[in-house]
């Protein structure tokens, strides 16, 4: 009883302090977008002959002419009910813009986070348990360097060579885009995937290093420890030692890791979906801000900050069932 009361206490902070950064992020993007240069109401009008007028009225249709105060008010009144408001640029709901993205951000991104989740876990654990050795120089090089490169310039070099084609490498995939247009059934399912490799590849080579060298680092800080060499004395293979001994008790800064990336499922890749074209929430996001398209920017940077405050609350509620220590 007393162990379920110190967790009840334990998720009511937690609850608390989701609830007072969610109020922090509805603050934050509507102010910090307010600051970004440029009119949406001449962007949108950009190349039309328009009068003072027109200006004027699509201004107060906007409610850009309201006091800033007011537009504030009014737009966590919306948000607090769900309303996201409506686009400049698209004139339709924002909820439904995203909702419409959606999917095609969750399949990219979701695939690839669960591809380089387990790849990077695995080899950050046999990197660790022989570290020093070839494979442990060769894969923390490996991650170091694919860590450094951004991951747009990434995706360009894989257009340029797998795409396009260099030197005796053929165009083998897809510049862009979600799928050719033309096939239905199992044929379009293998369309989407062909689409799919470039980008997914892109996320993977970088994502899966930085969950490598966390897990390295975090079962080297275990591998000195008492419980291990018990283990081994009671004539524990090596291979049972680390994987239901020392991997499980390095797995809390992993488990932070994998659930932020859990959180970039919903924001995608912004830079990797423009680079592909690839018709996400990320490209949304990229659209909206170019014009910018302040209700569209708001309501997507409210999704992806949610989003990660969600992912940072559910890794706080299963860390002490992890470790019962993190609930004292």
């Amino acid at each position: 009883m007393t162990a379920a009361r110190g967790y009840l206490r334990y998720t009511a902070g937690k609850l608390g302090g989701a609830a007072v950064s969610l109020l922090a992020v509805l603050v934050t993007s509507f102010f910090l977008f307010r600051i970004i240069p440029g009119d949406p109401v001449k962007a949108l009008t950009h190349g039309t002959p328009t009068t003072a007028g027109q200006l004027a009225s699509l201004r107060r249709q906007f409610g850009l002419d309201e006091p800033l105060w007011r537009q504030f008010t009014e737009y966590c009144a919306k948000a607090l009910t769900g309303d996201l408001g409506i686009s400049y640029q698209f004139r339709a709901p924002v909820g439904e813009l995203i909702a419409e993205k959606a999917p095609a951000t969750l399949l990219l991104t979701g695939v690839a986070v669960l591809v380089y989740s387990a790849v990077g876990l695995w080899l950050g654990a046999r990197s660790a348990w022989r570290h020093g050795g070839l494979g442990d120089r060769i894969n923390t090089g490996v991650a170091l360097t694919l860590w450094s490169v951004p991951s747009f310039w990434l995706g360009l070099l894989l257009i340029i060579t797998f795409s396009v084609g260099i030197g005796p490498v053929p165009g083998l995939f897809p510049t862009g885009g979600m799928e050719s247009g033309d096939a239905t059934g199992l044929g379009y399912a293998i369309d989407v995937a062909h689409h799919m490799v470039l980008p997914v590849l892109t996320l993977v080579a970088v994502g899966y290093a930085q969950t490598l060298l966390v897990m390295r680092s975090s079962l080297l800080d275990e591998m000195g420890g008492d419980y291990l060499t018990t283990a081994r004395a009671k004539g524990l293979r090596d291979a049972v030692v680390r994987r239901r001994h020392a991997v499980p008790n390095a797995l809390l800064p992993t488990v932070t890791m994998i659930f932020i990336n859990l959180g970039h499922v919903a924001a995608g890749s912004i830079l990797v979906e423009t680079v592909f074209s690839w018709p996400g929430v990320g490209g949304l996001f990229y659209q909206a801000l170019s014009v910018p398209d302040l209700p569209l920017v708001q309501g997507l940077f409210m999704v992806f900050a949610g989003a990660m405050i969600l992912m940072n609350l559910l890794a706080d509620l299963v860390y002490p069932l992890l470790d019962p220590r993190v609930r004292r």
